[in-house]
């Protein structure tokens, strides 16, 4: 008889398991509390634009692509994935670089704004090629056993994962000027953390960028999870949405069943929550749920303060992604880590992707999504009263920095979240990266794949390991199938596209 699978949550990892699970024989069902698939990868309708909730381009696209392979699929059959060159534009002040995967462009872009400093770029490139290929291993495999630190391939990065160095450590080994040094380390926004304060090995993040490119999806980055929702379908899968579970209910350590909301229950063998973790962890365990007061004594990322906004007309020559740095950085990420202050001296990142892709607006119009990373609301900040002068402060900057000088006069739609907003949305404390990647929340140290204290409840998401973003989230979800397989003794063959590719950077 088949083993019946319940995931809470069609967010990326709920999908991503779901594929594997289905693809493999088993009886899987997502149940998902909104209307709409893909969590904070949804898509969000204004009138007639659309945008994306989180998530606005993919990097480490090996890894998605390993992710359909597993279901004898392509990315591409599901979805249209646009290679973007130029990546992003970085602006401090009147000093702005286009980034580029491009080894040759980048070069070039660097001597332009930072001259002296291309031969630090390429060895940068070389070293962390290296360095990546040595890590990588390491973010595949689950730590619930202490085995797991004994294999070699985690000896040889022992000495990239066991240091005090920060992010900013190691680019000052590499980059004199202080602003192309935060070229390289703004992506620990992906972590929701300071490039000051995340640990040394996330230096790859840049690199996999500037060495393998971005991606983005005609339509919103919210078409992956269309495309994994198909896919699991197409396998057997069945999607309730609209569904809340109100509480896990158990046998022992084992969970057996899911109590929703409604009232009726859902028998489960195993069962994986692919919800935001602390909001899971303490509401909907039951009698084992943690309190609120264990819950907050983690470490989590910071915060960000959204604007959606549909336009009625199209900024041509502004680029397709772009941020905007603090004046004083280093002083906004300090705000920012130390939980209190609201910067007015803010970094701004802004996605203009109307002119790459013509679906996500009327003709002639274009859509703009703007971040502001910004303190989580662990003590409460009143984003009620302070909504609209915030807003209108973002909108500012924006204006004084790019070529948008007119931008207030052409929004005709516009939506906001705020770090309030995010924990209204079922985000604890409003963490919108969930979990900080601090050394004593990592591997074994954050919440483990399958979840310590029970048989069978396992976790999806950026809150276990491997992390947050997009491709560790599909690696969360594929480590956490591989593990219900390993538990029936069920043998697969890894797909593994990134050795290959890996291996010829290095060589290249």
């Amino acid at each position: 008889m088949q083993k019946k699978i319940i995931i809470i949550g069609a967010g990326p990892g709920g999908l991503t398991s779901g594929m594997i699970l289905a693809h493999r024989g088993y009886d899987v069902t997502i149940v998902e509390k909104a209307s709409v698939i893909g969590g904070r990868n949804a898509a969000i309708q204004a009138g007639d634009y659309t945008f994306d909730t989180g998530p606005t381009f993919l990097h480490q696209k090996f890894t998605l692509d390993e992710i359909f392979a597993e279901t004898g699929r392509k990315p591409e059959d599901y979805m249209d994935l646009v290679k973007l060159d130029p990546m992003t534009t970085l602006t401090w002040g009147d000093v702005s670089i286009e980034t580029s995967f491009d080894h040759e462009t980048m070069t070039r872009n660097i001597e332009k704004s930072f001259p002296g400093e291309s031969e630090n770029y390429r060895r940068f490139m070389i070293d962390h090629s290296e360095k990546l290929r040595t890590i990588f291993p390491c973010l595949l495999n689950s730590y619930h056993k202490l085995s797991s630190y004994l294999q070699p391939h985690m000896l040889k990065a022992l000495p990239y994962v066991a240091t005090t160095k920060s992010v900013m450590d190691v680019l000052g080994e590499y980059f004199t000027d202080d602003r192309l040094k935060l070229a390289f380390t703004f992506q620990a926004k992906y972590l929701g953390m300071s490039p000051w304060n995340c640990p040394a090995l996330f230096s790859i993040l840049s690199y996999i960028e500037y060495a393998h490119g971005i991606y983005h999806v005609q339509g919103g980055l919210s078409n992956i999870s269309s495309g994994m929702a198909k896919a699991f379908q197409e396998e057997g899968g069945k999607i309730m949405l609209d569904t809340e579970v109100a509480e896990i209910k158990y046998h022992g350590k084992r969970a057996v069943a899911v109590q929703l909301a409604n009232g009726t229950s859902m028998e489960c063998d195993d069962l994986i929550v692919n919800a935001d973790y602390a909001h899971a962890r303490g509401t909907i365990f039951g009698d084992k749920n943690e309190s609120r007061d264990s819950l907050l004594k983690k470490k989590y990322s910071c915060s960000t303060f959204m604007l959606y906004l549909g336009l009625d007309k199209i900024y041509q020559d502004e680029p397709h992604h772009h941020v905007l740095f603090a004046d004083d950085y280093h002083q906004n990420l300090r705000d920012i880590q130390d939980e209190r202050v609201v910067s007015d001296d803010m970094s701004v990142y802004i996605r203009n992707s109307s002119v790459t892709d013509p679906t996500v607006a009327p003709s002639g119009h274009s859509q703009l999504y703007i971040l502001v990373p910004t303190i989580n609301t662990r003590h409460g900040a009143p984003w009620e009263s302070n909504q609209g002068a915030y807003r209108d402060k973002v909108i500012d900057r924006i204006i004084a920095q790019t070529g948008m000088k007119d931008l207030r006069e052409h929004i005709v739609e516009e939506r906001c979240i705020t770090p309030k907003g995010w924990e209204e949305n079922n985000i604890f404390i409003g963490a919108t990266f969930n979990l900080a990647h601090t050394m004593d929340q990592m591997l074994s140290l954050r919440p483990q794949n399958r979840l310590n204290g029970f048989k069978n409840i396992y976790l999806a998401g950026g809150g276990t390991h491997p992390g947050s973003g997009l491709p560790t989230i599909y690696e969360s979800a594929r480590i956490s199938a591989n593990l219900i397989c390993d538990s029936y003794g069920k043998k697969r063959e890894r797909i593994d596209f990134a050795s290959d590719i890996l291996d010829a950077a290095v060589t290249s």
